[in-house]
């Protein structure tokens, strides 16, 4: 017995065996029925209030597609990278957990794990576009002349591009997509940097280019906005009217787009640094009972937006109504972006073009 205690000791100082290899079953939950239940019933209601909030976005978006402007097609593109988490992604997730074992095999494991970091990324790599869309938009203003309807296309085309790139770089070989630890879910396989070098640069690539350099841009973004802010107060004032409610269009724009990256990275980061420490910390050391909060935290950041694109439109839109003759005003003013007052309308229409 003591000779197979050494022999097993050095085995595992030489590699390291991920939790998926360590039992005959990975898929089987390691949970209690209970705590599947409560998994299963709380992805539930995100997943209808997610689906249902951003298929209404993108259903008001669809009636007025001729009229979108650029911030308003990222802002839609944010809707529907939300939505393929809530469609494609959390009817696996509900199913397992409801039914204590993760019921779709290696092949259904790969695919949510595909599809969840394929909409994950591209939710995240939307918002670092929106970001620097506000900090050309505030801090250089010549920048607006310019920005039309078919670059906002080529740059949606661009973060497709990327996220279908880092997603499906795994099944190339250099990484994969395994079961999490609670054994009801699937994720990118970060254990994989435990075990070899390779591992640990496609890892590292991973959070590099997925995570720590779109957050460092709209961190840097909005940290310049502030400071333009600050020091552009007192100027704007003195300029006219229509100036100043540009400026005030703008700068709600912006509010919401800080509000949106936000939300999504308090609830991403707990789980990148769940996912980090798997990877080059002490994985075992994780309680399978603590590794589920990050993920199911996670997976509600789809429903987030939309409840910040209604909360703010209507603090706005009632400092708008008082009349009939509003009501013309506000149909051709942003529905799912903070509208501006009803005398800058027409000069929205103009300028912001």
């Amino acid at each position: 017995m003591s000779g197979m205690a050494s022999d097993h000791n050095t085995s595992s100082q030489e590699e390291y065996i991920p939790h998926y290899l360590q039992k005959e079953d990975p898929f089987a939950s390691k949970l209690s029925r209970e705590a599947d239940i409560i998994a299963g019933f709380y992805l539930t209601v995100i997943g209808i209030l997610s689906t249902l909030g951003n298929g209404y976005v993108i259903f008001m978006s669809s009636k007025r597609k001729k009229k979108l402007r650029p911030a308003e097609i990222m802002t839609v593109n944010l809707a529907v990278c939300d939505l393929g988490i809530s469609v494609v992604g959390k009817p696996f997730s509900i199913i397992s957990f409801f039914s204590h074992r993760w019921m779709f095999g290696w092949i259904g494991c790969r695919w949510y794990g595909w599809a969840g970091f394929f909409f994950g990324c591209g939710s995240l790599i939307t918002m670092t576009a929106v970001s620097l869309d506000r900090y050309l938009k505030i801090c250089h203003l010549s920048y607006g002349t310019w920005l039309k309807r078919h670059h906002a296309f080529i740059c949606l085309a661009i973060i497709w591009a990327y996220a279908t790139f880092w997603a499906t770089v795994p099944f190339a070989g250099v990484g994969s997509y395994a079961p999490e630890p609670f054994g009801t879910s699937c994720t990118l396989d970060w254990w994989l940097a435990q075990a070899s070098v390779a591992g640990q640069a496609f890892v590292l690539s991973i959070l590099f280019f997925c995570l720590l350099f779109p957050t460092a841009v709209i961190v840097f973004s909005y940290v310049k906005i502030i400071l333009k802010v600050k020091s552009s107060t007192k100027e704007v004032a003195h300029y006219d009217s229509r100036i100043q409610n540009s400026h005030i269009l703008e700068m709600k724009l912006t509010k919401v787009a800080m509000l949106i990256c936000a939300g999504f990275l308090i609830a991403w980061i707990p789980y990148a640094v769940v996912s980090v420490w798997s990877a080059f910390g002490q994985p075992d050391s994780v309680p399978i009972q603590f590794s589920v909060v990050p993920t199911l935290l996670a997976k509600s950041a789809a429903m987030y937006n939309p409840i910040i694109y209604q909360v703010i439109d209507c603090k706005f839109a009632c400092c708008r109504s008082g009349g009939l003759k509003e009501k013309n005003s506000l149909k051709k003013s942003r529905t799912y972006t903070i509208s501006a007052p009803r005398d800058s309308v027409a000069m929205n229409e103009t300028q912001l073009e």
